[in-house]
């Protein structure tokens, strides 16, 4: 039986924010490597004034194909252009490499049939970093031929990662509306920040991508994507991305998930797909 998150509408906005982090201790499988770390986390406050967020819409610049086989959990661009793809399910994860116009892998590595590939990043040093979902494991490969490069661990699920200021800092979120920011070398928390609309949190974050200073944030079952301010987690823009496949490609399809900007394109151009979509688009975000 296939596990898969299903499509719904709307975004949904929690009463109370969910918290980050589970109860299960880290362990470090035989043979990997682990960093224990002792810092101090800092939690940055959600705003209680309501600020009403931009309203935006994506044009199609270009499109690409897609794997239909992929469920992508994470997309990013290193920054000679190379496209890099976290894939998702039980049996089916992996990491790859991808043809960015022709959607071609030119590399794939599998995953362990016991983890789930999630959200994936560049560190400062230049390797991939691999969350993986209910098993506490962040996994570290090389960019240039895949190789494994050992493994971290964190409490609670993984779900989005992206690399922030210049790779100084990676983020994390894991379906709830907070924001974890980890040292990009010893994974060790640095900050929390709850992300807000309106002064509500937002819950269901998941795919990430920091941009020029913002945080683009998938919520997970909708159609949504959030623009935040990741020093406040104060949301600034709310984009509409419906529309962007048609009602027989919906059909094969599962959820909107993976953001990626491409170095030298303009700050408000996007990649973006989907678990299962036969399409990656080349959009720009404008105002609705």
């Amino acid at each position: 039986m296939r596990q898969t998150r299903s499509l719904a509408a709307g975004l949904v906005l929690a009463v109370a924010a969910a918290g980050c982090g589970g109860t299960d201790p880290a362990t470090v499988e035989p043979g990997t490597s682990a960093v224990t770390t002792t810092t101090t986390v800092t939690t940055t406050a959600p705003i209680t004034t309501p600020v009403t967020a931009e309203r935006l819409r994506l044009n199609v610049a270009a499109t690409h194909p897609h794997d239909t086989a992929a469920f992508t959990e994470g997309l990013l661009f290193d920054d000679h252009g190379a496209l890099y793809e976290s894939t998702g399910q039980y049996g089916e994860s992996s990491i790859r490499r991808v043809e960015p116009d022709t959607g071609a892998v030119l590399e794939t590595v599998a995953l362990d049939p016991t983890l789930f590939g999630e959200g994936l990043a560049m560190s400062a040093d230049g390797t991939l970093v691999q969350l993986t979902w209910k098993e506490h494991r962040a996994l570290r490969w090389t960019a240039d031929g895949l190789t494994p490069g050992g493994t971290q661990t964190y409490d609670g699920e993984g779900w989005g990662l992206t690399d922030d200021a210049a790779g100084s800092r990676l983020v994390m979120s894991n379906g709830s509306s907070t924001l974890t920011f980890r040292d990009p070398t010893t994974f060790a928390v640095t900050r929390t920040v709850e992300v807000t609309l309106d002064a509500a949190p937002v819950t269901q974050l998941n795919e990430l991508e920091a941009v020029d200073g913002v945080i683009w944030a998938n919520v997970w079952q909708t159609d949504q994507i959030m623009r935040i301010d990741p020093t406040t987690g104060r949301v600034t823009g709310v984009v509409d991305a419906s529309g962007l496949l048609s009602a027989t490609q919906l059909a094969g399809a599962d959820v909107l998930n993976g953001i990626a900007h491409r170095p030298g394109d303009p700050a408000d151009r996007l990649w973006v797909t989907g678990k299962y979509w036969p399409t990656m688009f080349e959009v720009d975000v404008v105002p609705a």
